[in-house]
């Protein structure tokens, strides 16, 4: 009697969890892409110079355009209407309403710096056909701007200055040796320079102007970057690892040459800079995948206290010139970044943004946790974990192992409209940083040298096994996605390890590293030696191992579905590489789909070619991975 009761609460509890889970499915909206789309993605926050508005870029029309918000809060000025290529702002000019920004040819880097004048009038400041340009900063004075450009020597960027106001330009540094401007003084006489060793160690020189004297600043290698000069121009700030896992902040005091460690944390010191006039110095640690911001008084020596917002970080903070106003980006993994205006005087904080759809319900996305987990070798691997909140054990989910970029990037806790999409339709992400991935330490960043699509293959394998003993997860309904580097390890996947996932995506990964490390662009040849190091040189010895890693050559291994997503003007990952692993995995007989934008680069940036993106992933993982009929949003 006692058993049969037992059994009968055991059946009730069942019946009792089904309807929960069924009552929290329906709890649960399913969102159109459309309606993640129509999510809005805003980034800068200039300070006008009366600080009255910002002027920022937004994709809101579809793709980037600028526009200006008030700095007390009020509706959007539309700046720019662009229906082709982006346009994303750099700055005012430091004493008038003037514009500076940039854009490039429909996604092919060739960046050129652009003027809008306060009568509406666009003026193309570097103007030379097939050269690269980019913004370095204003001149302390207020009287010009420094920028790089290739257009002496495709392979370099050489340093110049422009007068804000006759619009001349002047050759600062020529740049002959592949060296890397990465900072300069207020008095414009010290540059400093880097120069790539590999992906991790890099030197780092004080090039005088006048007396052009090179003083190289680290005594052994490691990797060791530019952060600032001084106001006066004293002293200059750097972060390096030397002896250390984790970079640090020195400070290097120019006429005696001493060295001073001042800032040291358990994570990365990854930025360190100061304020207009030097009243604040800001610094960003990558804390297990998250910037944690510190904004030091320099007069008292103590960090100031920031607006707290419970359940989202501050990732990005900027001043006014008068180092009065702030402007602050705070988001989430669950919500994508609004930006913010705070009074460093009245304590006045502003939202100045609303970017998530209003069609959406916050409290139907995801907060991701980070979770670590062995490798095959015991290497502890750190990854960002999105559950469905549909997902239990009686209502198992489909996953798929996320692969980001690089190689050397890092996945962050930080919004993402694809990966929500994936997750509020039923799949599980695990966003992986394999052996490799920047942020966790010099030593596990250089692991993967000269084995990729080993190791950290073995790593993204070990995080789908990890998915697979998750009791809400289907162990049999696990695929691999990734971009650019992340795509060369779906590829790999479904290549060397073909029967470990079900399905594959790749977002316009490398296939064929040979033809990638030879054709990759001019302006990366002051990377391309340390690149070599890494990856291994496409022209030595090194090319058999480069061919044997290279999916290309061995897609007659591939087995499991797969879905290609390539955009025509991609200057790193080239057209042929989605073009030509396509057409060897269709010669397979199996399932294969391509989904090509001619307006694209390395990256999809225009709303509708989004949408037709994410749309297109979403239906090949229903029928593929899913395995249920496809639904139309």
């Amino acid at each position: 009697m006692k058993t049969i009761s037992l059994a009968l609460v055991a059946v009730m509890l069942l019946i009792s969890c089904n309807k929960e889970t069924k009552s929290i499915q329906k709890e649960i909206k399913q969102y159109t892409i459309e309606q993640f789309m129509d999510n809005e993605s805003v980034g800068g926050g200039s300070f006008s110079p009366d600080n009255s508005k910002l002027l920022v870029s937004s994709n809101r029309s579809g793709i980037y355009n600028m526009y200006t918000i008030p700095s007390t809060g009020g509706t959007y000025t539309t700046i720019t209407a662009s229906d082709s290529s982006s346009i994303f702002a750099i700055s005012y000019f430091p004493n008038d309403e003037r514009m500076l920004y940039r854009a490039d040819g429909n996604g092919d880097e060739i960046f050129h710096l652009y003027l809008r004048d306060t009568d509406g009038t666009i003026t193309e400041l570097t103007p030379d056909k097939g050269a690269r340009a980019g913004f370095y900063g204003w001149s302390h004075d207020e009287k010009s701007f420094y920028y790089g450009s290739n257009k002496r020597n495709p392979r370099y960027m050489d340093l110049y200055v422009m007068d804000i106001t006759s619009f001349e330009t002047k050759l600062v540094y020529q740049n002959n040796e592949g060296l890397d401007v990465e900072a300069i003084s207020n008095d414009k006489n010290t540059l400093a320079l880097s120069k790539s060793i590999n992906s991790n160690d890099s030197d780092l020189f004080l090039y005088d102007i006048s007396t052009k004297k090179m003083t190289q600043i680290n005594d052994t290698q490691c990797g060791t970057f530019a952060q600032d000069f001084s106001i006066d121009g004293k002293t200059f700030f750097y972060t390096t690892d030397k002896g250390a896992e984790f970079s640090y902040l020195m400070k290097y005091t120019i006429e005696t040459k001493l060295k001073e460690k001042i800032l040291e944390k358990s994570w990365d010191v990854s930025a360190s800079f100061f304020t207009t006039h030097g009243k604040y110095s800001i610094t960003y640690i990558n804390e297990d995948a998250k910037n944690v911001i510190e904004v030091k008084n320099m007069a008292t020596g103590k960090n100031i206290a920031l607006p707290n917002f419970e359940s989202s970080n501050i990732t990005n903070v900027s001043f006014s010139r008068d180092e009065t106003m702030m402007r602050l980006y705070v988001g989430g993994s669950d919500r994508p970044s609004n930006l913010f205006s705070y009074n460093l005087e009245s304590k006045a904080l502003q939202q100045l943004t609303d970017v998530l759809n209003n069609d959406i319900d916050v409290s139907h996305l995801v907060n991701a946790k980070v979770i670590r987990y062995p490798s095959f070798d015991g290497v502890k691997i750190p990854a960002i974990y999105y559950l469905p909140q549909q997902a239990t054990v009686n209502n198992k989910v489909p996953a798929l192992v996320y692969v980001h970029g690089g190689p050397g990037g890092q996945s962050r806790q930080g919004f993402s409209s694809l990966i929500q999409y994936m997750v509020n339709h039923g799949y599980a992400v695990l966003a992986v940083n394999n052996r490799g991935s920047s942020g966790y330490g010099k030593t596990f960043y250089q692991m993967d040298d000269l084995n990729h699509g080993e190791k950290d293959l073995q790593d993204c394998i070990e995080g789908k096994n990890w998915l697979a003993a998750q009791a809400e997860i289907d162990g049999e309904k696990i695929g691999i996605i990734g971009g650019s580097y992340g795509g060369y390890m779906t590829m790999a996947a479904l290549t060397y390890a073909p029967e470990e996932f079900a399905v594959g995506v790749n977002l316009y990964g490398v296939t064929n590293w040979m033809r990638t490390l030879k054709s990759i662009p001019t302006w990366w040849e002051s990377f391309k030696t340390a690149l070599y190091k890494e990856l291994g040189d496409p022209y030595s010895a090194d090319s058999i191992r480069l061919k044997r890693i290279s999916p290309l050559f061995h897609t007659d291994k591939v087995t499991k579905p797969l879905i290609v997503l390539q955009g025509a003007k991609d200057p790193r990952v080239l057209q042929v590489e989605s073009d030509e692993i396509v057409a060897g995995i269709k010669a397979n007989g199996v399932p294969v789909e391509y989904v090509l934008f001619e307006d694209e680069g390395h990256g999809f940036i225009k709303k509708e070619n989004q949408i037709e993106a994410y749309s297109r992933i979403l239906k090949f993982l229903d029928t593929y991975l899913k395995k249920e009929p496809v639904m139309n949003d």
